[in-house]
């Protein structure tokens, strides 16, 4: 499919005329057909990247024009005119996948800048399809043995810097990081590449339980031990061993838990609750925390030797606002995890709605960002994610773009939204155009002609 070719359906000969020698003066390559029927034909064995159809024909009219196009080839666009746009033709078209929708009567200038503007957004889309098939099999071997755990920024590195060094280690580990940021991710890469990984790694959530119920989910209980036990239980420590036990939200445990931790780690050996037999079990430790802890044993809410007892490795986790550069990386991650989860087609988000993400601050870090790629995803329509969409569910510091467009129409609101993208990224890259360019995922050539559209050269 060529992106430099244009099939033009009208069935007026004097508007397709003015419109195929419009477009030709630009440089593009047009076909024109009157009828739906022979233009059907003509693009099944010829297609290209763009339609422009006009709505009302006999016998096949534009409407089913771009639902055969669509189906036949998704990511061709069609732009429907029509002489008697209104609000719910406009919508009808949008919502069965048209990229614009334009009423006549039109000037020849408006038709041209609306072609740029879809042609603009091919070329995005191109371009970012290649640049992920030229990284697939760099980040295969860069993610390979971390799980999850997704990125390729300095910080992200780093942490896959301190899990091979710790990994062949059976030293005790501290993650610390804020909440949403891919502890367990951590540590089960940590697990997963230690000589213990074929052993079993036991998660206990320390901040979810009572007291009472963290002992017996650790330490495990004997029969009649207390109302309920009607059988004995291994602990999560006793399950572990061989392996070992990830202890999350560290932070949250009472101080009697703290000194029967203590013991564990210092001796390796607990009873169950309501038992009299010592156990000794062989398991590595790993902890985590989203807490400072440094500041809980200043108000005495923490026990400093216990501090020590599981800090003697920390691993430190970057939030999300530190490293938005991966943004693009674990959106893409997560598109493909909701779509295999589907069994369908991951959907796609263009590098304008790409670049949306990283003017948001990201209090919940990655995990806030995956549910939001999963809301877009089931509230989606189309195979992609709208602009429009992202700023609608983002908030937080996107609506400093948005402030004051309530009143525009949709294309006034986007087009001052996308003016307000591209004065962000000439700040942030000091006014130089090629790195602005690559801040915004588009051609150099395009963010010269976008400048000029609104007056910053």
């Amino acid at each position: 499919m060529s992106s430099e070719e244009i099939l033009i359906i009208e069935d007026n000969a004097s508007m397709r005329l003015g419109m195929v020698e419009s477009l030709r003066r630009d440089g593009f390559s047009v076909f024109e057909f009157g009828s739906g029927v022979d233009a059907l034909e003509f693009f099944h064995g010829h297609p290209v990247e763009l339609v422009i159809t006009d709505l009302k024909m006999e016998p096949v009219d534009g409407t089913e024009i771009l639902k055969k196009v669509k189906t036949a080839y998704p990511s061709a666009s069609v732009m429907v005119v029509s002489a008697f746009g209104t609000v719910n033709t406009a919508v009808e078209a949008m919502q069965l996948g048209a990229a614009d929708f334009m009423t006549k009567p039109f000037s020849s200038e408006e038709l041209r800048v609306r072609v740029r503007r879809i042609m603009e957004k091919i070329h995005q889309e191109k371009a970012l399809v290649q640049l992920k098939e030229q990284n697939v099999l760099l980040q295969d071997e860069i993610f390979k043995n971390y799980g999850e755990i997704v990125g390729r920024s300095e910080p992200v590195k780093r942490v896959f810097d301190w899990i091979d060094r710790v990994a062949q280690e059976d030293s005790t580990v501290l993650i610390e990081g804020e909440s949403g940021t891919g502890k367990e991710l951590v540590a089960r890469a940590l697990h997963s590449k230690s000589p213990r990984r074929d052993r079993p790694f036991i998660k206990v959530n320390c901040g979810a339980l009572s007291d009472s119920l963290l002992e017996s989910e650790l330490f495990g209980h004997e029969k009649g031990a207390f109302t309920g036990a009607v059988r004995r239980k291994k602990g999560r420590f006793e399950l572990a061993d061989g392996g070992s036990i990830f202890l999350d939200e560290i932070g949250d445990i009472s101080a009697s838990m703290q000194v029967k931790l203590l013991r564990v780690l210092q001796e390796r050996e607990f009873e169950r609750v309501g038992g009299e037999e010592t156990l000794s079990v062989n398991v590595r430790v790993i902890s985590a925390t989203h807490r400072q802890l440094s500041k809980l044993i200043h108000e005495e809410k923490f026990r400093e030797d216990l501090y020590y007892r599981l800090r003697v490795i920390p691993i430190a986790l970057p939030p999300l606002r530190e490293r938005k550069e991966d943004i693009p990386a674990l959106v893409e991650h997560f598109l493909k995890k909701y779509a295999d989860n589907k069994s369908a087609k991951p959907k796609t988000i263009d590098p304008t709605g790409l670049e949306l993400f990283s003017h948001y601050s990201w209090p919940g870090n990655i995990r806030e960002l995956q549910n939001l790629v999963e809301r877009l995803c089931v509230i989606s329509q189309g195979s992609q994610i709208e602009d429009a969409l992202i700023v609608q569910h983002l908030g937080g510091s996107v609506n400093n773009f948005t402030n004051g467009l309530e009143h525009l129409s949709l294309d006034e609101a986007l087009a001052n939204f996308e003016k307000n993208l591209i004065v962000h990224a000439l700040k942030k890259s000091d006014h130089v155009k090629n790195r602005a360019a690559k801040l915004l995922g588009i051609r150099t050539s395009s963010l010269y002609y976008k400048m000029e559209k609104f007056g910053l050269l």
